[in-house]
């Protein structure tokens, strides 16, 4: 456990990009409501996960970490959760055959309301309001009212969460996820992909791998792995004083847990030395994320891992990287370099997303398909160089089939871009690109794995 935390003890630190409540005393009581409810997830869950990333930092697994920018009330449908779902088992599919490597999923999911934001205010038309920072803080609408912090939004992000988690949990244990569906799992608009057969391809060679162990009497009923799979949870920790209200002690080991996801992350913007939310995750026993941009130096990254995971556990820090594709070969190399020579038994991911935000011509925030490529390429190459591995992706990706970044197979435009452009907050990737970086990232996989065995020869 760590020492001389509380889960309070981050209110001595300096809490950026937290909203500012007028109502206090609404605050504490809706604070006060929620550390009543019962916890979303359990710390045995947690724990669960902790060893399967120490898997991935060992080079034995993949790390598929995806899901929404933000979540939001609005779009809370069962279709959304099962179609956000799906893309990710389809991904997991195409990873685990090329790659042979298990794949932990991990969603960006029941739970990823709030949002960092880059100015505290919004001007439009010489208005000036409180910035938009997430659903369970205030609402979308340019509206004073609407841009009101309300902490009873707290409330209700948590019981969106609790039935996502329920459905989430039914498709992962409740047959859905058996592999004798992976043909079912195509969507309707993935027909238009010229990705869609080279999965089809790939579902038939499992269809038949399971017929010949069917014949040998290997099935879903003597072999339970082959009828569920593992999902667990994410978001960022962001909102404090919620996470707080979720925090609980577990009952065999006495450690604490943030009961609110499985995995919690610190964004780029918040874990500066003497921030509150390292503070506040330093202390819980969930496995953590960190963000890291291009303006984090080695010797800040290693005090941060000091504080953070002095045990040096495998599985309990993720480092996900967060460049664009022009910086990530320049900025990777040294924080790589540092953390192997110290030896700390991290898993890289990369955040192929957030670096390559662009405003297309007609005033629409996009992400060009071919940075999100180029990044990743990048990330493969530095961990190729350096001789570790590049364990996982981190993407902002939706079932739904939008139209919000440009390029891919499917090639969308940005004369397209206000087709179907739904997002809250940053551009996704569609179901189509969700599938055509699978295939390409198994494809960066494999040539890792035969540099691996080259080298090892």
């Amino acid at each position: 456990m760590a020492t001389n935390w509380t889960p309070e003890s981050w209110t001595s630190h300096e809490a950026r990009q937290m909203p500012e409540y007028t109502d206090t005393a609404a605050l504490d009581r809706v604070t006060g409501e929620l550390a009543q409810y019962p916890p979303l997830v359990f710390a045995g869950e947690a724990r669960a996960l902790t060893a399967d990333l120490a898997q991935v930092a060992a080079g034995k697994a993949f790390l598929l970490q995806g899901g929404d920018c933000a979540e939001s009330f609005a779009e809370f449908h069962p279709n959304n959760i099962r179609d956000t779902f799906r893309v990710i088992l389809q991904m997991a599919v195409v990873l685990t055959y090329a790659s042979k490597l298990p794949v932990v999923k991990v969603g960006r999911m029941a739970g990823q309301f709030a949002k960092p934001r880059s100015a505290n205010t919004e001007e439009v038309d010489g208005v000036s309001l409180p910035s938009y920072r997430g659903d369970i803080v205030n609402d979308i609408a340019f509206e004073a009212a609407a841009r009101e912090p309300d902490p009873e939004r707290m409330v209700r992000a948590y019981n969106q969460a609790a039935a996502t988690l329920n459905l989430l949990r039914a498709f992962a244990q409740g047959g859905y996820a058996n592999l004798h569906q992976v043909h079912a799992w195509t969507l309707d608009f993935m027909g238009r992909s010229p990705w869609a057969a080279q999965y089809q391809n790939v579902a038939d060679r499992i269809g038949d791998a399971l017929d010949f162990m069917a014949a040998c009497g290997i099935n879903p009923q003597t072999v339970p792995q082959l009828n569920g799979t593992n999902f667990y949870t994410s978001h960022e920790a962001l909102l404090l004083r919620y996470e707080q209200a979720l925090t609980r002690r577990d009952s065999l080991t006495g450690d604490w847990y943030d009961t609110s996801a499985h995995m919690l992350w610190i964004g780029d913007r918040t874990r500066f030395e003497g921030s509150a939310h390292v503070e506040y995750l330093r202390g819980i026993g969930n496995p953590i994320g960190l963000k890291c941009g291009p303006s984090l130096e080695p010797d800040a990254l290693l005090r941060l891992l000091d504080t953070l995971d002095p045990a040096r556990t495998p599985g309990r820090i993720t480092l996900i990287t967060r460049y664009g594709h022009d910086k990530i070969e320049k900025h990777l190399p040294a924080l790589v370099r540092a953390v192997k020579r110290e030896g700390r038994p991290v898993v890289w991911s990369c955040d192929p997303m957030h670096g390559n935000v662009v405003k297309a011509n007609n005033g629409y925030k996009t992400r060009p398909f071919e940075r999100i490529l180029a990044e990743v390429r990048g990330f493969f190459a530095v961990h190729r160089a350096e001789g570790t591995h590049g364990g996982g992706i981190h993407a902002e990706m939706t079932g739904q089939n939008v139209t919000e970044c440009t390029g891919g197979a499917i090639d969308i435009t940005e004369q397209s871009l206000a087709d179907r452009y739904h997002t809250h907050c940053d551009p996704r990737l569609n179901a189509g690109q969700s599938i055509e970086l699978a295939f390409l990232l198994a494809e960066m996989l494999n040539q890792e794995m035969r540099e691996r065995e080259k080298a090892a020869a």
